[in-house]
């Protein structure tokens, strides 16, 4: 298993400010605020310490739906993936023994917003959205993408146009920078905190914000120049250049991070014991040679060839570190 050491951002909490990032929310009951370290949302326990919600004792708070709904972290083209899901879906219906449906999410905070009411019940959500959906929408990760081996993960990196004068970090400064979405670790958090960090440089003050909403917007506005610079998870490009999305000979990285997990898949939080088991089961009993889905996953490095278990409690420690150090934490209203 490829280790995840948070090397980078070990760095003295009070180095940071809180995060402006309400107005990116605005509209959204989804809110990044206060200090670090709160825990589940109220309506939640956590008797065990894993740091996700028990399932309530109570059968009649326990949910067994007829029709499953599914969604993927949000895309450029959410009908490409729905395709690229085609056979776990199947394959997922049969195990379950009901009906699955693949919803098209187009934002971060709508995947999360959907699973807290209850309306979502089996979702991969990005890695800076997962304490988030945990800790938020009841989210209970249990797996994510890994190679045959167990490597997995993925790096946080800077592009900017092949031929563009940019050459390292300190060259962004008046520049506009796009970021993906305030919850993603790669698009928006981890980015912030290493520029703020190692280079001294915030938003507004050395360079100018921009959201994309995706990572696939960020890597297609560089190409095209409508930014000068976006910070992207090297694995999203990695696809979009594989499938031709993009030109790669059109972008150039400067600047790769640390690895962090990849997108953790999990269940609403309160689904029926004997339900979930078969859910997980279909994950992990998935056959991915010769599908739609190794195809498109397979062109990371490493590659994604299999349904890995995981620990939230030690995979996103990271992730949580992040956002611990940027003032930021999970509340809903």
């Amino acid at each position: 298993m490829k280790r995840i050491v948070p090397t980078e951002l070990a760095f003295p909490r009070r180095r940071f400010g809180r995060v402006a990032i309400g107005a990116a929310l605005a509209g959204s009951a989804l809110l990044l605020t206060g200090g670090p370290g709160e825990a589940l949302d109220p309506r939640f326990k956590d008797a065990d310490g894993d740091l996700i919600a028990d399932l309530p004792a109570d059968p009649k708070e326990q949910a067994d739906p007829a029709t499953l709904i599914f969604a993927y972290t949000p895309v450029e083209d959410p009908e490409i993936y729905r395709k690229i899901w085609d056979e776990f879906i199947a394959h997922l219906a049969k195990e379950a023994g009901r009906k699955v449906v693949f919803f098209p999410v187009q934002s971060n905070a709508a995947q999360i917003e959907a699973m807290r009411a209850g309306r979502l019940h089996i979702a991969g959500f990005n890695t800076g959205s997962v304490p988030l959906a945990v800790n938020c929408a009841g989210c209970a990760p249990f797996t994510m993408m890994a190679s045959k081996t167990d490597q997995f993960g993925y790096e946080m990196e800077i592009i900017v146009q092949a031929d563009s004068p940019i050459q390292k970090v300190e060259d962004l400064k008046g520049k506009t920078i796009a970021f993906t979405d305030p919850n993603s670790n790669s698009g928006f958090k981890a980015p912030s905190a290493i520029l703020k960090s190692k280079f001294g440089m915030e938003a507004g003050r050395d360079f100018k914000a921009a959201f994309s909403g995706k990572h696939d917007n960020s890597t297609i506005g560089v190409a095209n120049k409508d930014y000068d610079a976006a910070a992207v998870a090297n694995a999203v490009r990695k696809r979009m250049v594989g499938r031709g999305v993009v030109d790669g000979t059109k972008l150039r990285t400067f600047y790769t991070s640390q690895t962090f997990p990849t997108t953790g898949y999990g269940l609403a939080y309160n689904l029926k014991p004997e339900l979930a088991e078969k859910i997980k089961r279909a994950f992990f009993d998935f056959k991915w040679e010769g599908t739609a889905l190794a195809a498109e996953f397979e062109k990371t490095e490493p590659p994604q060839q299999k349904f890995m278990p995981i620990s939230y409690k030690d995979l996103w420690a990271v992730v949580r570190d992040i956002d611990a150090a940027m003032g930021v934490s999970y509340a809903c209203k």
